[in-house]
């Protein structure tokens, strides 16, 4: 199904989901509620959005588990990257510059050079973390646990963090390289490539309910691979953590290409950009939408930080306006205690790695961790008995769909609750391939245990529960 040209619209490697952020525990559908720990697999999620969103529902007494598998160390890292921006404290960066921050190195292809420092500092600060659980098998912050992978794999992490934090001297041009994937995935359409953004735009998106995305940004974006340009300033050097290695087959060799092998066609607007629950921001003018998907990436993004934040502080026992059973909060506070910190971190960037602390300095986010385990570490599990009946709800990628099967009820929770992406925002597939994969994910979750809940509508994701027997 995704076969041809289809493969070099959603790329090989997945850098965001294509879906919206899913809080995990809560849906419309189904609402996982247990005493003690809450514990949540991700399979191939690509970003951080649904860990970031579950964690907005969790009462004061609750724990989360989170564990994360994904198919390569490279979205591994990123992930790594991207909570690491997420727990920066309010010392280091403030919730809006850490929200743009966030985002920029998120969906761009290129970055602004401040950003650039920002990665290489902590991608220095992960590196020295993980070559410390080489040493030690342990973790060097409460929320991210990195010891459950295997030596190997936290070798290759290292190198990559290495390979952010020192990029080779005379680097391909990211512009030229996101072009190359333009062409050879437009062939002959590649002059009137406009008209195809537009299509795309207006006839795939804009009709599955993103009508938030402007096509200014969107047409941009498929153009340069810049989504989230929110500071004036020069975008222009390239963001590494988007790169990665893939091998082809030249004239019987193998040949190892480090480029852009990502998603050039529905977009990372997707994450944090289609949906709110702040109406205000969906409003229309003359059958246009007034705010676009990047400033709701933006309110949405601040909101998760500000949850964040909440969470942190009630651990140091300081007095947190939240009287509610959770940590959302209207996003008109966000900014109410913030402490307003332009200077960068930047001056940290510089430190001699010999002065740096194992320890990462970031938020203790209250009653909530992150383990990584081994991207072949699925059908795996249920051999062990730590994972017996464990997880209260199972989130799985379109792509990684093929890999779930029957030992699946082995590893969950009574009542446990699995959560498919479906093929919706795959852009380059046909309304019968969409519906045709929508009718195997169901097939493949009761083959695995599950039964779809009663009154679906989202054709985004299906959801199932583990059957009673």
């Amino acid at each position: 199904m995704r076969a041809g040209r289809t493969v070099e619209g959603t790329g090989c490697v997945t850098w965001w989901g294509f879906g919206p952020a899913r809080d995990l525990l809560n849906s419309d559908t189904h609402t996982v509620r247990s005493d003690g720990e809450l514990n949540v697999l991700l399979v191939g999620s690509g970003d951080p959005r649904h860990i970031l969103k579950t964690i907005t529902g969790l009462r004061d007494s609750d724990t989360l588990h989170v564990w994360v598998i994904e198919n390569s160390m490279e979205v591994v890292a990123r992930q790594l990257l991207l909570l690491y921006l997420s727990l920066l404290t309010p010392e280091n960066m403030s919730l809006h510059k850490k929200t743009e921050v966030f985002l920029e190195v998120f969906g761009n292809s290129e970055i602004r050079k401040e950003t650039e420092e920002t990665l290489k500092h902590a991608a220095a600060q992960l590196s020295l973390s993980i070559t410390h659980t080489l040493s030690s098998d342990s973790h060097t912050h409460p929320c991210l646990d990195t010891s459950l992978l295997k030596f190997k794999e936290r070798d290759e992490l290292v190198r990559i963090f290495k390979l952010w934090e020192r990029p080779p001297s005379a680097p391909a041009s990211v512009r030229k390289v996101w072009d190359a994937r333009v062409r050879q995935h437009l062939g002959t359409r590649y002059d009137s490539r406009q008209g195809c953004f537009d299509w795309d735009l207006t006839m795939k998106l804009h009709q599955r309910g993103c009508g938030v995305i402007s096509k200014h940004q969107y047409v941009k974006w498929r153009e340069t691979g810049v989504a989230f340009e929110m500071r004036e300033g020069l975008y222009q050097t390239a963001n590494q953590s988007l790169l990665s290695t893939r091998v082809f087959n030249h004239r019987g060799d193998r040949v190892a290409v480090r480029g852009y092998w990502g998603d050039i066609v529905s977009s990372p607007y997707l994450s944090f950009g289609i949906e709110t629950e702040n109406k205000d921001l969906l409003k229309t003018q003359n059958n246009q939408h007034v705010k676009t998907a990047q400033d709701i990436s933006e309110v949405n993004v601040l909101a998760l930080f500000e949850c964040l934040s909440t969470r942190w502080r009630s651990l140091l026992n300081e007095d947190v306006p939240n009287p509610s059973s959770s940590c959302c909060q209207s996003t008109d506070s966000l900014t109410t205690e913030e402490k307003i910190q332009n200077d960068p971190p930047s001056s940290q960037t510089h430190t001699e790695p010999e002065q740096q602390t194992q320890e990462l300095d970031l938020l203790n986010v209250s009653g909530v961790k992150v383990s990584f385990l081994s991207p072949d570490s699925l059908n795996k599990l249920p051999l062990k008995n730590k994972y017996r009946n464990l997880f209260n709800s199972i989130f799985c990628s379109a792509s990684m769909v093929h890999l779930l099967d029957s030992s699946l009820r082995e590893i969950t929770a009574p009542d446990a609750a699995l959560v498919i992406e479906l093929a919706n925002f795959l852009l380059d597939l046909s309304k019968e391939q969409v519906s045709g994969f929508a009718d195997r994910v169901k097939e493949i979750a009761e083959e695995s245990g599950f039964t779809p809940t009663q009154n679906q509508s989202s054709d985004v994701y299906a959801v199932f529960i583990r059957k009673k027997h």
